[in-house]
């Protein structure tokens, strides 16, 4: 078995239907060049009141809930631009999986491209782990089985979608462009025959270029 195929963590809930991009990673936070430093700016006005100060009543800052690793949210999670730095925020800051009724489609996306297991569960399930997540005043732990493509609690187990796609990536650790490099000799099987199918869009644009090239010497 792979060792990303079965995930044990503890999960926080943060329920909030509809928590778009821009909460989740705030623009002020989107200025490097590269993908670190990102998670001082996760849910940043939600973990920060007006004046910078730590809010203590937020799930994420009270004690009991440090070092979570997983997330219980609410439904439409991740809606809004497509800001892939919600995800890298995502993961810096230590979560490795996020359970919800429902995701925007480009988050989903971007998060599976990156490794971040989105498990959508249908609605009413999603509340049975809430309302555990809330009986239980605490983290709730969690495992996830990527392969049967389930999660449990102690308490309530449920079934995920998850296309096969996404599962096979997720599962050997590839991105979209790893994916479809397990697909090479298919791919240039395809370029070769169709190359021979129609020799005049061989290398197209670099023999216009090569034309132009010529005609301005």
């Amino acid at each position: 078995m792979p060792d990303n195929a079965m995930l044990r963590g503890r999960a926080a809930p943060l329920p909030t239907p509809n928590l778009d991009t821009d909460q989740i990673m705030p623009k002020q936070f989107l200025r490097g060049i590269d993908k670190s430093g990102l998670a001082e700016g996760l849910l940043y006005d939600l973990r920060h009141d007006g004046s910078g100060q730590i809010r203590p009543d937020f799930v994420l800052n009270q004690p009991a809930f440090r070092g979570v690793d997983m997330l219980l949210a609410g439904p439409n999670f991740g809606c809004g631009s497509s800001r892939e730095h919600a995800v890298w925020g995502l993961q810096q800051f230590g979560f490795k999986a996020i359970m919800a009724s429902s995701f925007a489609e480009i988050f989903y996306s971007n998060a599976l491209g990156n490794g971040l297991l989105l498990a959508t569960v249908s609605e009413s399930d999603a509340l049975a782990f809430l309302q555990e997540s809330r009986l239980a005043n605490g983290p709730l732990a969690l495992t996830i089985d990527v392969q049967a493509r389930s999660v449990s609690s102690a308490g309530h187990s449920a079934l995920f979608s998850l296309s096969d796609r996404h599962q096979r990536m997720f599962l050997k650790g590839l991105d979209a462009l790893g994916m479809s490099l397990t697909s090479l000799p298919a791919i240039e099987q395809f370029a070769q025959a169709h190359w021979q199918r129609s020799p005049w869009l061989c290398d197209v644009a670099a023999k216009t270029r090569g034309r132009l090239d010529e005609a301005l010497r």
